[in-house]
């Protein structure tokens, strides 16, 4: 990776910067690495999710889950995580993705990231989802797999 290169990072390879997972080095030198690191409001609603769903589990305490995101929101403010936010649009790009690459089993979520991906033109997606790998790599993206 280049210094000047800008990745969108999906919430499944993001989540590796806050928690310790399979993957988290990987993708800590893959974020050195970067020019910049680009997120989408749905980003920050995902980690919300994904936190709590963590938390149900037992894997994290009320308040670490609470510092964990307290910390993605500190990073958007000190400008380490550039947030974009989801216009209409991107929901009839994601509806037409979806049916553009049949062999690949879209959901909902991963098509509107997909989306901003290609709409804010960086040079590569993030993601630790086998199926959004392979409909980036369809779409032309360079993918960096965690």
């Amino acid at each position: 990776m280049s210094a000047e290169q800008r990745a969108y990072l999906d919430t499944s390879a993001l989540a590796k910067w806050y928690l310790n997972e399979v993957g988290s080095e990987a993708f800590v030198d893959f974020l050195q690495g970067l020019g910049s690191a680009v997120i989408s409001s749905l980003t920050v609603t995902e980690m919300r999710s994904l936190l709590s769903r963590r938390r149900r589990m037992g894997d994290l305490s009320a308040e670490l889950e609470s510092l964990l995101f307290a910390a993605l929101l500190s990073d958007i403010d000190r400008g380490w995580l550039l947030q974009t936010p989801v216009s209409d649009a991107r929901f009839a790009e994601a509806t037409n993705l979806i049916a553009r690459y049949p062999e690949h089993p879209l959901r909902t979520l991963d098509a509107l990231h997909l989306t901003m991906a290609a709409d804010l033109g960086v040079s590569v997606l993030a993601t630790a989802d086998g199926v959004m790998a392979d409909a980036a790599a369809s779409m032309g993206l360079q993918v960096a797999r965690f």
